[in-house]
């Protein structure tokens, strides 16, 4: 009874939120609404930038608090932590991802999240020329610009056999050296239906539309703007619009010890941000497709590929083609420990620019399916009696 009273508060806290903020920021200079937050488009695991990111519906691991929450739900064991490290832009850009989750019992699951995408080493130049117009170049010095998202997430089974549901709620925050900083907050939440092989995914990102506030140390280049003709501003707004994405996978076994398996994913994200490059571009919705296939064998090798992200480029000054990312990978486990590698063209589709994806998962105090099922039936004979 107290959840039932706790839900529709929860609910209209979500929808407030975004009004609350435009009350107290619509005096900004600024305010973006297409692709906010765009560092999270990357996604996490070399599992899962193996597959195209078709995680919707599949994920049951620790890396659900970030591609659909209601998967802690169905963790097969009681700990799980996760480890990524990527980079891209020719090394430019750093991407790093850890993750903690917990079984809490045998219907629910807690995780936390933390993703850091930024660039280290930027010189700055302001001080580059003192008062008399000479250069000094002992006056250089560096600075990051970092994105932070901090991520907490939480998963309970419904009453409704096969059904599942989750929430996380983000914290996010941007460093731009001494120069700024900004601060945001978002909620996502999402649902899983599993029957049989056929597992059905729905993950509804910034459904409270997430906005970042930034404020800028204006003292530290307000001289160099002016001289330049450069404006200045002192605060900003950036506006992350909700996001719907659809999921579908069916596993196929192919013996009856269901040694040798596969697994095809496919998902639907449904952008609201107005018109994109993508397969589906209309105003304003936009859908992007992709598509995963994941062979297994025991459970302990994996050959995964997915593509997605299909988009139109100018080839000729009279003439567009149809392009999209192609990604393969490879997983391992040996025990308690999964290694995922994953190929993927994160950079840059048109020049063909590749990453290099690695990904660590420890899990602790494994549960078989097996024993799971065991557990649950168990529980049921208990209510039935």
């Amino acid at each position: 009874m107290a959840i039932r009273k706790f839900v529709p508060i929860l609910f209209i806290a979500l929808v407030s939120i975004p009004c609350l903020v435009f009350a107290q920021n619509e005096n900004d200079e600024s305010k973006t609404g297409k692709y906010a937050n765009a560092y999270l488009d990357i996604g996490v695991s070399a599992r899962a930038i193996g597959l195209c990111n078709t995680m919707t519906s599949t994920v049951n691991d620790v890396t659900s608090g970030f591609w659909n929450p209601s998967g802690l739900a169905n963790m097969k064991n009681g700990v799980e932590l996760a480890l990524m490290h990527n980079e891209h832009f020719g090394g430019i850009v750093k991407y790093d991802y850890g993750a903690v989750a917990a079984r809490l019992n045998n219907k629910s699951g807690l995780g936390f999240s933390i993703i850091r995408s930024g660039v280290d080493n930027i010189p700055n130049t302001l001080e580059l020329i003192d008062k008399d117009g000479n250069i000094q170049y002992d006056r250089i010095t560096s600075f990051s610009v970092a994105d932070y998202a901090f991520m907490f997430s939480y998963a309970r089974k419904s009453p409704v056999e096969g059904l599942n549901y989750g929430a996380t709620a983000k914290v996010l925050y941007r460093n731009i050296g001494k120069f700024g900083n900004g601060w945001g907050i978002g909620f996502d939440l999402g649902a899983q239906y599993i029957r049989n092989n056929l597992r059905i995914g729905l993950m509804l990102r910034d459904i409270s539309t997430t906005i970042t506030n930034f404020t800028y140390n204006t003292e530290y280049f307000a001289e160099t703007f002016q001289l330049t003709g450069n404006r200045i501003l002192a605060k900003s707004t950036e506006i992350a619009l909700p996001r719907i994405i659809l999921g579908a996978s069916y596993k196929i076994n192919f013996t009856s010890n269901k040694a040798f398996h596969c697994t095809p994913s496919l998902d639907f994200a449904v952008t609201t941000d107005g018109r994109r490059n993508t397969l589906i571009s209309s105003a304003p919705l936009s859908i992007s497709p992709a598509l995963g296939l994941e062979f297994g064998f025991k459970d302990i090798v994996y050959l995964r590929g997915g593509i997605g992200k299909f988009q139109q480029t100018q080839e000729t000054a009279d003439k567009t083609v149809w392009i999209f990312q192609p990604n393969i990978g490879l997983g391992f486990r040996v025990n308690l420990v999964h290694i995922d590698y994953a190929l993927a063209n994160l950079g840059n589709q048109s020049n063909g620019l590749f990453s290099h994806v690695f990904s660590l998962k420890l899990t602790f105090n494994r549960q078989t399916e097996n024993y799971i099922n065991m557990e649950n039936r168990v529980i049921k004979r208990r209510k039935n009696r």
